[in-house]
């Protein structure tokens, strides 16, 4: 635990829907790391005042505070998490399997989310309407799915790479539960991410850490 070390309480900038911000927060839970919840209302635009820019110059979240240090970055926030506080590992020991975290990590993040970004999905749903947006992400959610049903076929327990959680998890879980809920994507054609989906349902530190859950979640989003 951070405070048995000596250090200041850890910090998180956060946005109750940011799946970004919800893999850092499964990460915290993980390794039982004790932190403060400092809301960020992207809707609001408080991701573009001077005082949070300062901290993150991109203006987006997740944003950790670690004493006087400062890291942007739901990637970055995790392999520092990882160095720093190696209990409960984030990456397995196995070669190929810590590649194939890398791989589904970076599908989810470079393949799918940045297509479902509230500017993106804002100006899409500006320029073609609200129905054409909806189709617009689902395309892409499906792709990347597809690809980690492959990639994961030979790997998957009962999470995303065997019976452990690893860093695959934390990129999957918001991600699926996103696709569900904000995009009504049917899952009925991914059997095998329904499946783990249905593991992180009965893991207390992804459940604590999913959007529903959040000290900003509004009342008619809560679990």
């Amino acid at each position: 635990m951070a405070s048995e070390e000596g250090l200041k309480k850890l910090k998180l900038y956060s946005y109750w829907r940011s799946s970004c911000s919800c893999r850092v927060r499964v990460a915290l839970k993980l390794k039982g790391l004790d932190y403060d919840y400092i809301a960020i209302n992207l809707l609001k635009g408080e991701h573009k005042s001077p005082e949070f820019l300062k901290l993150n110059p991109v203006g987006q979240v997740p944003v950790l505070i670690d004493g006087d240090i400062v890291i942007a970055d739901s990637f970055a926030i995790l392999m520092y998490l990882e160095k720093k506080y190696p209990h409960h590992p984030l990456l397995p020991q196995d070669p190929q399997k810590e590649a194939v975290n890398y791989q589904a990590a970076n599908i989810v993040c470079a393949n799918i989310q940045p297509f479902q970004n509230i500017p993106v999905i804002g100006y899409i749903k500006e320029k073609l309407g609200a129905d054409e947006m909806i189709a617009w992400v689902q395309g892409h959610i499906r792709k990347g799915f597809i690809a980690l049903e492959k990639l994961l076929d030979t790997y998957a327990g009962k999470y995303a790479t065997g019976n452990e959680v690893y860093l695959a998890d934390l990129f999957l879980a918001p991600q699926i539960d996103g696709a569900i809920r904000r995009f009504n994507l049917d899952m009925d054609e991914f059997p095998l991410l329904s499946r783990i989906n249905e593991s992180y349902k009965e893991h207390p530190a992804f459940q604590d850490a999913m959007p529903g859950k959040q000290p900003d979640t509004p009342p008619e989003a809560r679990d």
